[in-house]
């Protein structure tokens, strides 16, 4: 059996762009589809040679939105690859898709060429609220597409939702998971709002009243992880659920430190210890294929060292975790001050065992960040200890750390202090 790798292709085309978004995509380029088909296309062939070693075992569509670039250009670059060879018969074919966007004729034409597994944005479903953010569909439309997609043979459906909305309420979010899970999708996402700079939410709406505080979005937030266990979805990654078996294989990629190639502008890669990311600029992608330009952006083969962080920061955000013997093999360390950090971590209700595997609870991936940074700075214990000030601290912020029982004041406690932060 050869070794399994996963393919990503970015697709940077939208309708229009959402308020909130800061992937690499563009609005009103349509002219230019053709161009950046026949350009990635031709970048797969050019890899040949090196994803011949390898069973491709997963297929996504990212963006972008997949769905406007256009069911035909979707199956054209998918069979690009599978005139490789090496695609096998049970890989995950993911696209993302709009509901806006997404028609039944579409869904019929990718089923028959493959695609199996439809990633839907729904995000929400008031539609005051989808207006608000920027979102060219409504909640009848996501309904629709559902419907159509199964209609049309791909089961597999993913629903993304987004909590932390403007003038989102406790009451708006739950009625946004009941009416996802109504849908019956095979995996669910429910991802934070986060403000980035240079989006138009940013400047509209950073420190305004009209986010949720955050003590509202740590509600939402576990209110969503018991009620979609309760309906039989798993936790398997801090913001992913799924029904059993229906998790994503590709993005556990990611989360695991596996193989995966990545085509079109900003598209990452990561193969063993190499790791590689193209430009962002679709003229400048495009160009690398019509007059052979350099499309490249970084290059880096990764350390041991990195590689064991990126273990630990990839691996504590899933519900399978992390352990000494896995830790052991990419990085030959000593693992007991991670543990016994893990296992202050549990004194206090932020993470958990089971069998040999550490892994957060719920209450532990609401601080998820700020855990994290305090095992690495136990990976790089020497820096550290180093600096006996640094050390005095840094257990003192620690030991400062505490989970009171009312989950108002916990939360509270979590979001408005500054107990994590080190005065470096």
């Amino acid at each position: 059996m050869g070794k399994k790798l996963g393919i990503y292709i970015h697709i940077p085309f939208c309708a229009s762009k959402c308020s909130y978004c800061d992937f690499y995509s563009l609005a009103d380029c349509k002219g230019k589809m053709e161009d950046y088909r026949d350009a990635v296309i031709r970048h797969i062939y050019e890899s040949a040679s090196s994803l011949q070693a390898y069973e491709i075992d997963t297929v996504y569509f990212g963006g972008g939105t997949p769905s406007y670039f256009g069911a035909r250009r979707i199956c054209d670059l998918f069979q690009a690859l599978k005139d490789l060879g090496n695609v096998l018969r049970d890989a995950e074919v993911t696209m993302e898709a709009n509901p806006d966007s997404l028609r039944r004729e579409d869904l019929r034409l990718l089923r028959r060429n493959g695609v199996n597994r439809i990633s839907l944005g729904m995000q929400s479903a008031n539609n005051d609220i989808l207006r608000l953010i920027g979102r060219r569909h409504n909640f009848q439309q996501v309904q629709m597409a559902v419907r159509n997609a199964r209609k049309t043979g791909i089961e597999n459906i993913s629903l993304d939702l987004i909590y932390g909305l403007p003038s989102q309420s406790k009451e708006d979010w739950a009625d946004t998971l009941a009416k996802a899970i109504e849908l019956h999708p095979a995996h669910i996402s429910c991802y934070g709002l986060q403000l980035e700079e240079g989006t138009p939410l940013y400047e509209r709406y950073h420190d305004s009243p009209m986010i949720p505080s955050g003590d509202d979005q740590a509600d939402m937030y576990l209110f969503a992880v018991e009620t979609l266990r309760t309906y039989g979805y798993n936790q398997y990654e801090i913001s992913n659920f799924s029904l059993p078996g229906k998790e994503c294989r590709h993005n556990l990629k990611y989360w695991k430190l596996q193989d995966y190639v990545g085509f079109g502008p900003s598209a990452a890669s990561c193969v063993g210890n190499l790791r590689y990311s193209y430009i962002r600029d679709l003229d400048a992608y495009i160009r690398g294929f019509t007059e052979d330009g350099d499309i490249l952006a970084e290059r880096e083969t990764i350390s041991d060292v990195a590689r064991a962080s990126e273990y630990i920061m990839l691996g504590m955000r899933t519900t399978v975790g992390i352990n000494q013997g896995e830790y052991r093999r990419i990085y030959r360390s000593d693992w007991t001050p991670i543990e016994k950090r893990l296992q202050e971590f549990r004194a206090r209700g932020w993470a958990d065992t089971r069998e040999d595997r550490w892994f957060f609870t719920p209450s532990g991936f609401l601080v998820s960040n700020q855990l994290i940074e305090i095992l690495l700075e136990e990976q790089a214990g020497e820096k550290v200890q180093s600096n006996p000030w640094m050390q005095k601290a840094f257990d003192r912020q620690f030991d400062n750390m505490t989970m009171p029982q009312d989950d108002e004041d916990r939360f509270r406690a979590i979001y408005d202090s500054e107990l994590l932060k080190y005065d470096t």
